[in-house]
């Protein structure tokens, strides 16, 4: 039995403040800023999975049409 897992393209960049950005590519507007990276990375990936969610659930997108990964991929 396989596993599959939804993975995202995440963006990350170090704001002049410190701060890290990090950005769900295909998902506009999935972004959160923190102050390490990696807390940055675990925000944003929160924030993809209930905006897929909840275009699911509205019938909105299929998550292969949103993520831009094809259904064998998921």
């Amino acid at each position: 039995m396989g596993t599959d897992i939804l993975q995202f393209k995440i963006e990350t960049e170090r704001e002049e403040d410190g701060r890290w950005i990090a950005e769900v590519i295909g998902l506009p507007g999935v972004l959160a800023y923190c102050t390490t990276q990696e807390d940055a990375i675990a925000q944003v990936q929160a924030l993809g999975l209930r905006v897929l969610a909840d275009r699911i659930e509205h019938g909105e997108a299929h998550p292969a049409l949103v993520t831009g990964l094809t259904p064998d991929d998921l």
